[in-house]
């Protein structure tokens, strides 16, 4: 009896969803630099949970949730944040920000996609991320060489 419980107890435990709030978000892409994913969506959108439930996964499956600082927004539960993400916009919506030398970046991919159209528009956001870290660092290495 017991193994059949913490069998349960492990599977309802890997079904759980992770913690992915924006806060936790916010806070990582300050630490790290990274770019920040977030998915805005409700519990009564069909596409928002086709997203949820079956594109995500299959692109966090290829690693590249792991290279942002991904969060879940729902619409209904975070209204105002919900509002300042999407514009008040449709959902669903994953919006990227990105910090550049000249201030925060936001892109937004709106409605329902599919696992490729996620992928590149992660990968658009890693790649214009580090071009514009790459160019900041050309940049640095300027100023220091004029000064000499």
């Amino acid at each position: 009896m017991l193994g059949l419980t913490l069998a349960t107890v492990l599977q309802v435990s890997l079904m759980a969803p992770t913690s992915e709030t924006y806060a936790d978000a916010h806070r990582q892409t300050a630490k790290t630099g990274r770019p920040m994913v977030i998915m805005v969506g409700t519990d009564w959108c069909m596409p928002c949970q086709r997203m949820k439930n079956s594109v995500l996964p299959e692109v966090r499956k290829d690693g590249l949730l792991s290279r942002v600082s991904f969060a879940m927004v729902d619409a209904d539960r975070e209204q105002d944040l919900a509002k300042r993400l999407t514009g008040g916009g449709p959902v669903p919506q994953l919006v990227m920000y990105r910090k550049t030398s000249d201030g925060w970046k936001r892109r937004k991919l709106i409605g329902g996609q599919s696992v490729d159209t996620v992928e590149k528009f992660i990968k658009d956001g890693l790649t214009a991320d580090a071009a514009s870290k790459n160019e900041a660092s050309k940049d640095e290495t300027s100023k220091k060489t004029a000064k000499r």
